[in-house]
């Protein structure tokens, strides 16, 4: 589910030396405080606006809800209600810090409005969390020594790429993680060089992982960043700094599971090492380039909504690493870079899983390295000559050929993002959950009594309409594989009323018997929808079990 700017101060010059500007050197570093720099805020705030409109329009109707968005904010929902770290049993499969935060994100929404605490409603924190991530792609990109330009490219690339739209709309930990991973690398980036700044960078870093695990595999990357912008006399103090706090706040999860008995297995528990083994040998989709394979899909359904940004960014990424040596950008992106190149290794693994949110931790980075891309052919085209006359003589054609290249970048790019961003506002493709849900709320006589089989991402909403919570409202897999739900189902199958068979539902039921009996002995009192996307709410035919 992250310059020879060696140090980010400018050097001496000497008096009798008058400075290039930064348009002929490519050297230009960031105002030491950003914030006090007028076309900078100006800059970022309008792509921040533009960043907020695109990807708050049509928020809740597309994409389709997914069972994550479903399982981390009913896991949140627990929170805010008392009921412990999930509404089912806690098992270490993500650390917890993610829906906590998500908890809290949503807390007072919920309180104002509980019924609203659904899916599709509830998306529309993310923008929050969209929006502080953009302007930390600016400041980094600033901070690494890309000039006013390329950062806000940067910002738009990260923020406006229709696969960005897509992905940073859900309710996924990665988001959240992307938020403090940004956060780290831009407190490592800093010009001040403050002590206090790396071990900031290293407690984001921490909250980072602590938010969404995979986040351990841009530490590397944001080591080198910290590196690189720490005083020569204090660099050892800096990194131990930044390394200790990680280390310090990230052992508390295993700690936590320690002090609870359940690091390691036993009787009647779950336990941490069991969650970390399923991660580890949990089945591989597959490598990523093998046509077929459930990682080429996941492949294809990132290169549907944008190109330019994985592969681009990819490219560029591969050559900044391997031109590092006498390259003044290559330097300075060293880390967006190793970032890059070190989440690429690992999807590109033989057997690897790769979930469809693993792109979005990658995404900041892949725009910062795309944007150093473009400024370093910029700088490539409008250097100035050594002589008077051919700074003369070249001045109006290199700013003519920059301008066509620029023109041609935006040709290529942009009837590619208006389809992809054009899907994004305008398709619906949730009216069948909510018609289903609206259906089992208004039409099934006496919720309360009532057992009925969900996928994650309506559950909340059934909670809502007057259902149960956890043996009412069943998720799906629990009815097989959660022992404190199956001994309340003496009669198996028969103890189910409904069944709401989403395609999630219908696709993992051949693996839950109790599931896969149910749909088999019930009929359809409703559809909603057509084809492979369908939503039936199936009535199971001897239902009327004891409960």
């Amino acid at each position: 589910m992250t310059s020879t700017l060696e140090p980010v101060t400018a050097p001496r010059i000497p008096a009798q030396r008058r400075p290039a500007p930064p348009a002929a050197t490519g050297r230009a570093l960031p105002p030491r405080r950003l914030r006090s720099s007028r076309p900078d805020l100006l800059l970022c705030g309008v792509l921040l606006l533009a960043i907020l409109v695109v990807q708050g329009w049509n928020i809740s109707a597309y994409p389709a809800f997914s069972d994550d968005e479903g399982t981390y904010l009913a896991q949140a929902w627990a929170v805010q209600e008392g009921k412990g770290l999930a509404h089912y049993t806690y098992w270490y499969d993500h650390p917890p810090l993610g829906w906590i935060q998500l908890a809290v994100l949503t807390w007072i929404p919920a309180m104002l409005s509980p019924e609203s605490m659904t899916v599709g409603t509830m998306r529309a924190v993310m923008l929050l969390i969209s929006g502080i991530s953009a302007v930390l792609v600016y400041v980094l990109g600033r901070r690494l020594a890309l000039p006013r330009w390329a950062a806000g490219l940067g910002m738009a690339l990260f923020g406006l790429s229709p696969l960005s739209v897509v992905l940073q709309r859900e309710i996924f930990l990665d988001n959240l993680a992307v938020m403090w991973t940004l956060l780290a690398f831009t407190l490592a980036a800093s010009p001040s060089r403050h002590l206090w700044h790396h071990f900031g960078a290293g407690m984001a870093a921490a909250t980072a992982v602590l938010t969404k695990e995979t986040m351990l595999l841009v530490l590397p990357a944001l080591f080198v960043t910290a590196w690189r912008h720490s005083h020569r006399d204090t660099r050892k103090f800096a990194l131990t700094g930044a390394v200790t706090a990680c280390a310090l706040i990230g052992f508390s999860y295993p700690l936590f599971a320690l002090l609870k008995g359940e690091l390691l297995p036993g009787a009647g528990h779950v336990s941490l090492w069991d969650g970390v083994k399923y991660q580890m040998t949990r089945p591989g989709s597959g490598f990523i380039l093998d046509q077929g394979s459930g990682s080429w899909n996941v492949l294809q359904s990132w290169l549907y909504y944008d190109r330019i940004l994985p592969l681009g960014g990819l490219a560029g990424a591969l050559l900044l690493l391997a031109t590092w040596r006498w390259s003044v950008t290559a330097r300075a992106l060293a880390g967006p870079a190793l970032a890059v190149a070190v989440l690429a290794a690992l999807a590109l693994r033989p057997d690897g899983y790769l979930p469809a949110m693993y792109v979005i931790q990658a995404l900041p980075f892949l725009a910062l390295v795309l944007a150093g891309g473009a400024a370093s052919v910029a700088h490539a085209v409008l250097r100035r000559g050594r002589s008077e006359r051919e700074k003369r003589a070249a001045v109006y054609g290199r700013y003519a050929l920059a301008g066509a290249l620029a023109l041609a970048a935006c040709a290529y790019v942009g009837p590619r993002w208006y389809d992809g961003t054009r899907i994004a506002v305008t398709v619906d493709a949730n009216a069948p959950y909510e018609a289903a849900s609206r259906w089992m709320a208004e039409q099934v006589p006496d919720p309360a009594r009532t057992r009925v089989l969900v996928d994650d991402a309506m559950w909340l909403d059934l909670v809502h309409a007057g259902y149960e919570p956890g043996l009412g409202v069943i998720w799906f897999y629990k009815a097989d594989l959660d022992p404190a739900v199956t001994r309340t189902m003496p009669g198996g199958w028969r103890d189910i009323d409904y069944v709401v068979a989403s395609p999630t539902v219908r696709r993992d039921a051949e693996d839950l018997p109790n599931v896969k009996a149910a749909i088999e002995h019930s009929r359809p009192v409703a559809v909603f929808g057509t084809g492979e996307d369908r939503i039936e709410i199936r009535e199971v035919a001897t239902a009327g079990g004891a409960r």
